[in-house]
């Protein structure tokens, strides 16, 4: 079978590339998916550029997140072959074939089509983990910058759902239409001088009690400048920026709270009951439309190498592997 593989670390476009491995077969309590799609996140690139907080030994392959048929099952598998199946956590799914854990998997409804299937998971689960982890209440004013990226529009629609308002951050002019059209609003575009003014005539002088950078450097400082007294920041991503460019007097004069936020391991802590109940919420969203999952592109993993430029570039939407 084939598989994306990496021998060195670096940048996904210099370091990935496709080669021939022996078919794996599953061992108790495993399945062997044949993957039907996989979507390309952030953190699966930052982790080929070996800056995530997961490292894997090398030659490593890539990918955590796919929609496949089971194609094999180990013992004690109640799963049945040619079930279509999702899996979030699973390390290595750019290839033709992977092995999962079968308790880690989500059988997928006829209702979902396998775009939204590949991308159930990681990005979705995370924003309304997010959400739930800040204990907001309907009325609340949020704000988060990257608000066009894909965890970014989730939480604007889940939000919106649960009357919870949200101002999002961008950092070009052009994205504020392009989210208007998917029906997003309370969008600011840091290019203008007079951003932060016509941020916070947004709240017209409600608290905004949290915010959430995904982009480090000063950005992060951008959404600290907005928070009111007794804020809370949360660290969702760095986008490699790597450090945080924060005010002192913002964290203290605001009696800021900031704290770090990881989806997998926010998930792999949650009792069952609490990941029921959010699973089954964010279902009811995706089946009626409230949140969308776009896709921007669609590659072969011939393609590895435009699919990852693809990625790293402006759009709207993930972009797919398609083994």
């Amino acid at each position: 079978m084939r598989a994306v593989i990496h021998h060195q670390f670096g940048e996904p476009a210099d370091v990935l590339g496709i080669e021939e491995v022996e078919t794996p077969t599953p061992g108790p309590g495993e399945v062997r998916l044949r993957v039907t799609l996989s979507p390309i996140h952030n953190h699966d690139l930052w982790t080929v550029r070996g800056t995530y907080g997961f490292k894997p030994e090398l030659p490593a392959r890539a990918g955590t997140e796919a929609v496949g048929i089971v194609d094999a099952v180990g013992d004690g598998v109640s799963l049945e072959i040619g079930q279509r199946v999702a899996t979030g956590g699973t390390f290595g799914v750019w290839a033709e074939y992977v092995i999962a854990p079968a308790a880690g998997l989500i059988p997928v409804s006829d209702a979902l089509s396998d775009e939204v299937a590949a991308q159930l998971v990681a990005m979705p689960f995370s924003a309304i983990s997010l959400l739930h982890s800040l204990d907001l209440k309907a009325g609340d004013w949020i704000v988060q910058n990257t608000a066009n990226g894909a965890v970014g529009r989730m939480v604007a629609q889940i939000a919106k759902a649960r009357g919870i308002h949200v101002i999002g951050l961008v950092r070009r002019q052009s994205a504020v239409a392009e989210l208007a059209e998917q029906g997003i609003d309370n969008i600011v575009s840091t290019d203008a001088d007079d951003w932060r003014d016509t941020a916070l005539a947004l709240a017209d002088g409600a608290k905004i009690v949290a915010g959430v950078d995904s982009v480090g450097g000063p950005a992060a400082g951008q959404v600290l400048s907005l928070l009111s007294e007794n804020g809370t920041l949360v660290i969702f991503g760095s986008m490699g920026a790597g450090k945080l460019e924060l005010s002192a007097g913002d964290i203290i004069f605001r009696q800021a709270t900031v704290k770090g936020f990881w989806g997998s391991v926010v998930s792999k802590t949650m009792d069952a009951d609490t990941r029921g109940a959010l699973f089954g919420e964010l279902s009811r969203y995706l089946a009626d439309g409230t949140v969308t999952l776009p896709v921007a592109a669609t590659f072969g993993l011939d393609d590895i190498v435009d699919a990852v430029t693809a990625s790293d570039s402006p759009r709207v939407g993930k972009v797919l592997l398609r083994p």
